[in-house]
Order: C-alpha cells, then structure tokens, then sequence
C-alpha cells in the first residue's frame, strides 16, 4: 500500500480536526502506543532474557500498526502528506550514512 492511500484510509477512522484538543488526543495516543510496544519489550527483557525471537510477530504488527495510524493523522492534522514524511526521513537517513553520522545524538548532525 502507497504511504498516502494508507493515509486518506486512516482518516476515515479519525475525528475532524476541528474536534476540541484533537492534536493532543492524538499525541497522546502515538504516545500511548509507543509506550505499549516499550512495555511488551520490556516483559520480554524481563521474563524471555532479552530472546526477541519470541515476540509475537502478529501482535508486534498490529501495534506497530496502531502507531503508524496516529502518525498518519497527526500528519495530516498539519496538512503533510504520509510520503512527504516517509521521503524526507529517507533522504535524511541516506545523508548521514554518507556522512558517517547514523551514530551520536541531535537532530542536526
């Protein structure tokens, strides 16, 4: 599926912008889900030794899928399409590995 078919998809399901403190409900949820898939490493940290061969892969994709569905809102709730933010952290990534900068921290490097 193309970054922006499954952006307008994700909007189907979302409320409208206009909805009173809808940007901080949604990120708040990215937050939330982010904070779901720490948790489920953590436990598998804690009572698999860190063996994440043993991460349930469909589980694992339905949260990470969750996430992705606030991603997409958030970015439209600013007017920037899904390929636009895809793209553009591409490019930056493929910068850094040619400047030898994946390591250390800041945005800017």
């Amino acid at each position: 599926m193309e970054m922006n078919a499954y952006q307008q998809a994700a909007l189907r399901t979302a409320a409208p912008k206009e909805k009173h403190n809808e940007l901080f409900h949604l990120l708040l949820g990215l937050v939330g889900e982010t904070g779901e898939i720490a948790e489920k490493a953590k436990k598998i940290v804690r009572d698999k030794d860190s063996d994440f061969s043993q991460w349930d892969l469909d589980d694992l994709t339905k949260e990470l899928g969750d996430a992705l569905w606030y991603v997409a809102v958030i970015a439209d709730y600013f007017d920037v399409p899904l390929e636009d933010v895809a793209q553009l952290n591409i490019a930056k990534l493929a910068d850094r590995q040619k400047r030898a900068m994946l390591g250390g921290s800041g945005d800017n490097r």
